[in-house]
């Protein structure tokens, strides 16, 4: 838990917010970005309004602003409000990123003992659970997870106090004992309240019940080939188990079928049509899989460091999938441990083919978001944990199969020396990859956010030569939280004085049925000149039609998140 805490703290605030995390900070504290003008300018001040921690704010307010404005539910947020309470605003009057994220890096310590006790629960090794906690504390991905001011890592600890659920259920049914009330309402509340945290726990809820299935299936395998299976006896309380659980997921039908209209969502559909589109989810999964393990340092802006990341990674996957493979072959050879091998194997191959099929069967890609990977995450984390105790176990790594005879052993193609020879040594190796990968999340060389605000304001200030007026085409309040980035850089900067702060417009458009590019002009040409004007993120079919502004040419950089043009208004 302190090594969780260690690098999940490390650098918590110096990356700047996205657009989602500035919806969790406007949510939680009671405020709807609808407050924003559009269709005029608009100072920093104004802009950053929703971000200002005032006492009026209400519980009520946050599920009211949430439910009109958002797609999520609103569990996490009222927790959030009531967080960002405890802490006062920064100078400048916002409510501070630290804070903001440091609630989602709170549930992620908590989930470190909650994957010690699923380990525990499936192999009832010591070992084992602590090598999945110490690869959950140290995982790229629970790190990127973690630095978010989201959701993410209370549904994650739902989710796997939902596995624990299920794992020491499945040991009373194995033992033909009734399964315990207590075990079953504390099953039925984790369930409920993860659906209130994230509509995608309903999806590890499917992957539970497949896995479920298809471990029965497993274990009551017919002895003979041509002989039918036994029939199948549910257990009442299981059965209740997965009655109530479904009701709670019901309970938000009506809400979760709103989201599906919602411009929201709109970037989770891709065009079926596109042979390629078809391709990015396989590459998407691999992505996603490879950075639940190791993440140097591949987004550096120096290239060859990123060079030499990419080869050690590529030369660690090639060491490390066959020992994953074969220790997991060890755990299926063993009786003792072959059914919580299959239990959680299935919870993830479920998880993985639960999201294939909405991804190709309903056009919504879900991989393209590696973060919800997390329905299946915590399985993932407590099969490493039992592969690496049984690596640990291994004196010697050496195959005597496939190891180069005495006599050649001095050869070019045969390395005179391995590293490393034991599994003590191999588990405690990977364990530092991991652990500088967490260090490369950390510091924003890997996972990079996605938006860069600061590159952005650099840009601005070192072609700015007259007030900075800053113009996108609105759509939703994704566009107000990417301006927002832009602002509260500035704001945040030492220099920063009313003189220096930019304005913006975010032309909507909804007015008299007017484009985006109509409403820019109409206000562009009520401002007093000079004003250098930059379009960012401006993808309206029309461009700037003002006879006093030209086009400037810049050496523009690329910048995450954001593309944009100059003007210059005389």
């Amino acid at each position: 838990m302190a090594l969780a805490a260690l690098v999940r703290f490390a650098y918590l605030s110096s990356k700047p917010p996205w657009t989602d995390e500035f919806s969790t900070l406007v949510f939680s504290l009671g405020h709807s970005f609808r407050t924003v003008p559009l269709d005029q300018v608009i100072s920093s001040e104004v802009l950053l309004s929703p971000l200002r921690p005032e006492p009026q704010g209400t519980p009520q307010d946050v599920v009211r602003y949430l439910m009109s404005e958002s797609t999520h539910p609103p569990v996490y947020f009222l927790l959030s409000h009531f967080w960002l309470k405890l802490f006062p605003a920064l100078p400048q009057g916002i409510v501070s990123l630290w804070v903001g994220r440091s609630l989602s890096v709170v549930f992620a310590i908590l989930t470190v003992p909650a994957i010690y006790a699923l380990g525990w629960l499936a192999w009832r090794s010591r070992l084992a659970a602590n090598l999945a906690a110490v690869m959950y504390a140290v995982s790229p991905y629970a790190v990127f997870l973690a630095q978010d001011a989201r959701h993410y890592t209370l549904a994650m600890l739902l989710i796997t106090l939902s596995f624990c659920c299920l794992v020491a259920a499945v040991r009373f049914m194995q033992a033909q004992a009734p399964i315990p009330l207590w075990l079953c309402a504390v099953w039925i509340g984790v369930n409920a309240l993860g659906v209130a945290v994230h509509y995608f726990v309903m999806l590890s809820l499917l992957s539970e019940a497949i896995a479920l299935l298809f471990f029965w299936r497993f274990q009551h395998s017919p002895p003979l080939p041509l002989s039918p299976p036994p029939p199948l006896s549910v257990p009442p309380q299981l059965l209740t188990v997965a009655l109530l659980s479904l009701a709670a997921c019901l309970v938000w039908l009506p809400e979760l079928s709103e989201t599906q209209n919602s411009t929201l969502t709109d970037w989770i559909f891709y065009d079926r049509s596109n042979l390629l589109m078809w391709l990015n989810p396989i590459f998407q999964f691999l992505a996603a899989w490879v950075v639940m393990v190791i993440l140097l340092p591949l987004e550096a802006d120096f290239l060859p460091l990123a060079g030499v990341a990419a080869v050690v990674m590529i030369a660690f996957l090639i060491w490390f999938v066959p020992l994953l493979v074969r220790s997991l072959k060890t755990l299926l050879k063993n009786p003792q441990t072959r059914w919580a091998t299959v239990l959680l194997g299935g919870l993830v191959l479920s998880g993985i083919v639960v999201m294939t099929l909405i991804t190709y069967g309903l056009g919504r890609d879900v991989t393209r978001g590696a973060r919800y990977n997390f329905i299946y995450f915590p399985a993932v984390v407590a099969l490493l944990g039992a592969a690496l105790a049984t690596l640990w176990n291994r004196g010697n790594l050496l195959d005597p199969a496939t190891a180069p005879k005495p006599w050649i052993s001095r050869r070019w193609y045969a390395p005179r020396r391995q590293f490393p020879k034991t599994g003590k040594t191999a588990v405690l190796s990977i364990l530092f990859l991991g652990f500088l990968s967490a260090l490369s999340v950390a510091v924003n060389l890997g996972y990079e956010k996605y938006y860069r605000p600061e590159q952005l304001a650099t840009q601005m200030r070192k072609y700015t030569e007259a007030p900075i007026l800053v113009a996108t085409d609105h759509q939703t309040h994704v566009q107000t939280g990417e301006m927002m980035g832009i602002a509260r850089e500035f704001a945040l900067a030492p220099d920063a004085s009313p003189y220096t702060l930019p304005q913006f417009i975010l032309a909507h458009g909804g007015k008299n049925t007017l484009t985006p590019a109509a409403t820019l002009n109409q206000v562009l040409s009520q401002v007093p000149r000079p004003f250098d004007l930059w379009l960012v993120n401006w993808h309206a079919a029309e461009d700037v039609n003002q006879p006093d502004c030209t086009a400037q040419e810049i050496r523009k950089i690329w910048i995450n998140g954001y593309s944009y043009d100059l003007y210059r208004c005389r």
